[in-house]
């Protein structure tokens, strides 16, 4: 690398504890296949059932970019806490959807969560009603497809949906580190991930890398129509969720607002991202790079303390940091953590624009302002769809026959 050139960051992307790469080879059980149309399926039968599904439980995977990798996935959700092995020990069929395209239009993917209920349903012996959900994005697929039957007037057979770590009233990634991922001067995975199709269907907040302009993105504000078209949510089966952020309105006591979260030094030099404070013209994140020579100052208007907020943390700052330290740089890290997906979202219990709804104490509110029958928060914060045994028994002890 020259003196006056900036580094490509080449694969670096933003992904949470289901998409991480494991430390070592994955072991994977044996397992049927299903091609689906944008998607496909891993089967794991539940023990004692042969030949057919009986009890199928439906998982959609989250966002990343590309297609979806399984294997991690189970992984994932095997690790700290054995999810798909209980389930299958009580006699659950275990469908892991993964999607050809997880950043992919939410619409275009539930179009692959559609046919493996309908193929789920064409296989079942007998007449136990079906469980549906997903992790993160994978719980909106999840959620739009069960609506979309019901619209269409196909039986879904479905008695449970759920959601984990799902923002069902938007997701935040920092907005300076979204600018930052366009003010890099190379194409690069992180700037596809930030711009794709389902990015800008989720975040609350969006960076527009050609008007550099902060605000919903058009893609958001068509996907809440097309929700609203479907009714909103599915109205047959049961509504669950469950939270990886608290409920009783802590959140991150060490993210104060508007301190410095990282520096950077050596390549981008100077580049500065500050927690998101309250108030109007708030800098949260300087840019600086040597060539092409550019600076830049991101500033927001009326946005709440997201950044410290309660909520499913992500390894932002962490992951930028650690990439920044791979090509060479200087990296003084002051937060790893923020907030991603708040607890209010992931509970569809209060909008997250304001600062008193995104700081509710969850414990407090009226159970009814929430669109779900019942849900669940985590007693401690945990990293987004972090799979604990807390929130994943909470899960079963709702599944009926």
């Amino acid at each position: 690398m020259s003196e006056t050139t900036e580094p490509n960051v080449g694969s670096f992307t933003l992904d949470g504890p289901l998409t991480a790469e494991p430390a070592g080879p994955i072991e994977v059980p044996e397992h049927d296949e299903w091609p689906l149309p944008n998607g496909f399926a891993w089967v794991f039968p539940g023990e004692g059932n042969h030949g057919g599904l009986v009890r199928p439980v439906i998982m959609a995977d989250g966002f990343s970019l590309g297609r979806s990798k399984l294997d991690r996935l189970y992984h994932g959700l095997e690790s700290d806490y054995p999810f798909i092995s209980e389930l299958r020990r009580r006699g659950r069929d275990v469908i892991l959807l993964g999607f050809d395209e997880r950043s992919a239009s939410i619409l275009d993917n539930a179009q692959t969560a559609e046919a493996a209920i309908m193929r789920a349903i064409a296989e079942q012996r007998g007449d136990a009603r079906l469980v549906v959900g997903g992790f993160s994005m994978g719980g909106i697929v999840t959620r739009y497809a069960l609506a979309d039957l019901e619209r269409k007037r196909i039986d879904h057979r479905t008695g449970l949906y759920f959601s984990y770590d799902s923002p069902h009233h938007g997701a935040s990634i920092p907005v300076g580190v979204q600018a930052f991922s366009h003010f890099i001067p190379f194409p690069n995975d992180f700037a596809k991930q930030m711009n794709s199709p389902a990015a800008r269907q989720m975040l609350w907040q969006h960076y527009d890398k050609d008007t550099g302009k902060i605000g919903v993105a058009p893609e958001r504000t068509e996907f809440l129509a097309a929700l609203d078209r479907v009714g909103g949510w599915p109205q047959i089966p049961i509504k669950i969720a469950v939270a990886n952020g608290r409920a009783d309105g802590v959140g991150l006591p060490e993210v104060k607002p508007g301190e410095v979260s990282l520096r950077i030094e050596r390549i981008y030099p100077g580049t500065t991202f500050y927690t998101q404070a309250q108030g109007d013209d708030v800098t949260v994140a300087y840019l600086n790079r040597r060539l092409p020579k550019a600076e830049k100052t991101i500033t927001t208007n009326g946005f709440p303390e997201l950044d410290g907020a309660p909520g499913g943390t992500l390894h932002t700052y962490k992951i930028l940091a650690e990439t920044m330290r791979k090509l060479g740089g200087k990296a003084d890290l002051r937060h790893e953590d923020v907030c991603f997906v708040p607890s209010a979202s992931a509970v569809a219990i209060r909008g997250i624009e304001k600062q008193d709804d995104l700081y509710a104490d969850i414990n407090a509110l009226d159970p009814d302002e929430s669109a779900l029958d019942d849900f669940r928060c985590s007693s401690t914060t945990s990293a987004h769809t972090a799979i604990t045994e807390e929130l994943c028994t909470w899960i079963m002890d709702r599944l009926h026959d």
